[in-house]
């Protein structure tokens, strides 16, 4: 990747925190809840703020791949985090960092610890929708592709296939009530279905298969319309299974 192309990218993770995204066209923050998950959220953005520690040890005792193994790592945040896959896919050699409330520039921080370091065939992303929330600070549709982007051709740098996973479908945020997101999620599942295209990448659309007629999560498969129940992993499984197969051949 060029070096402009880097010092672009970092730069818009440095945006995420302060106002210049909102300077260019990025909404108004919303303040989210003071409760302890918040104020540990918030003083790691101070003190770690792509979550670095939160993998580390992990990822330096994971062994190497065995010759012949198609290892995945699934990089996102609440809804990887939150995703139990030992159980939708047992016995694969399948990695889950996801970290709860994390934004694109956070992971394209811990790409390298997290995905590159492990040696994984595939990587599958699943990113977005905290951009769109603003859980660190204003930011733009396109700077959040810009992250995307990146955390992509990083990926391909090293040899890593690469599926590009919709974001879900959300009517609105429990924490940040009143960001309207669900036209900010067509738009950027838009851009991410495009990219994938033209870049030779696997595009599992979510969106699709569990949108309600609001373009939010219906009851039937998430609690707050924005974290999956197990009805709703039950849904993404075979989708991503299917992108990780493609990605392999």
């Amino acid at each position: 990747m060029a070096l402009a192309a880097v010092l672009s990218s970092f730069a818009h993770a440095a945006q995420a925190q302060g106002s210049v995204a909102q300077a260019q066209g990025a909404a108004a923050p919303v303040a989210h809840p003071l409760d302890d998950y918040w104020k540990k959220h918030d003083e790691q953005l101070r003190t770690d703020f792509g979550g670095l520690t939160t993998f580390k040890e992990a990822d330096l005792a994971l062994a190497p791949p065995a010759p012949g193994e198609d290892r995945v790592v699934f990089m996102g945040d609440s809804i990887t985090e939150g995703w139990k896959i030992a159980d939708s896919f047992p016995g694969k050699p399948y990695i889950n960092r996801g970290i709860s409330g994390q934004t694109t520039p956070q992971m394209l921080v811990r790409f390298r610890q997290d995905v590159i370091a492990l040696k994984p065939k595939v990587v599958v992303i699943l990113a977005g929708v905290n951009d769109i929330a603003g859980n660190t600070g204003p930011m733009t549709l396109e700077q959040t592709e810009d992250n995307l982007a990146s955390m992509a051709e990083l990926a391909a740098a090293n040899h890593i296939r690469v599926v590009l996973c919709s974001v879900l479908p959300a009517f609105d945020f429990p924490w940040k009530p009143g960001v309207t997101p669900a036209p900010k999620v067509l738009a950027l599942n838009a851009w991410i279905k495009a990219y994938a295209a033209e870049h030779g990448h696997v595009y599992v659309d979510y969106h699709t298969a569990m949108k309600d007629s609001r373009d939010g999560l219906p009851a039937a498969l998430s609690h707050d319309g924005v974290h999956p129940l197990p009805a709703g992993y039950a849904v993404m499984a075979p989708l991503v299974e299917a992108g990780i197969e493609k990605a392999l051949k």
